[in-house]
């Protein structure tokens, strides 16, 4: 029988939804390259490093190498494009029922967390007034390595006090299921993780997470 006593979530894609706001960042960035980039090669940097998503970008580029040096501003520019758009969120940006199931889940006396590998989760979780939501966030300030990567889940759990198997973890990315499945956690997706075949429960939406804790 499983023992959860902690949740887990990732951020985007789960609870608030950036998407857009990187694929428009990202966007200026290949713009500026000369690279063609869609919504279908946004899909592809999901779950993934700031750093690892430039690289999978990069691997339509075709003019001038670029060094080290020049791929790290790169990235910082786009993050700081990205930043000015989150600037236009609000409570508004997330939905009545993620609140009613957060609240749930804690009134039923279970920890939650937040794991993503995102260095602007606090600030998102800031905009969007949940800044108080969670017993602990762990984000891409404070691991080495990125989804799928356990690191950012079992630095959650240490947080929370709880063993890896007493956890279990919120994901709409594969390598986000990926990652809670090698730090030994339960694992529950939703979206597009669902197809991904790996996770210990699928969900339709968040709401379900109530019939698995119950």
């Amino acid at each position: 029988m499983k023992d959860i006593r902690a949740v887990i979530f990732d951020l985007d894609g789960v609870l608030v939804f950036t998407d857009k706001y990187h694929y428009m960042a990202w966007k200026t960035i290949a713009d500026k390259l000369g690279i063609p980039f869609d919504e279908n090669d946004n899909n592809r940097l999901r779950g993934v490093s700031r750093a690892q998503s430039l690289d999978i970008i990069l691997e339509k580029y075709t003019g001038k190498p670029l060094d080290s040096e020049e791929k790290k501003r790169l990235a910082e520019e786009k993050n700081e494009i990205y930043v000015k758009l989150l600037s236009q969120m609000t409570g508004d940006d997330v939905s009545r029922s993620v609140r009613r199931v957060l609240s749930d889940i804690r009134e039923r006396g279970y920890k939650i967390a937040v794991g993503s590998s995102s260095r602007n989760a606090r600030y998102i979780l800031k905009m969007v007034e949940l800044e108080d939501a969670f017993d602990a966030v762990s984000d891409g300030t404070n691991i080495v390595h990125s989804k799928p990567d356990p690191e950012v889940f079992l630095k959650g759990a240490d947080m929370l006090n709880e063993s890896p198997e007493n956890c279990l973890v919120v994901e709409d990315a594969k390598a986000g299921i990926l990652a809670g499945n090698a730090g030994g956690m339960y694992t529950a997706a939703i979206g597009d993780a669902v197809n991904c075949g790996k996770a210990d429960y699928d969900m339709f939406s968040l709401s379900d997470l109530l019939y698995i804790l119950r």
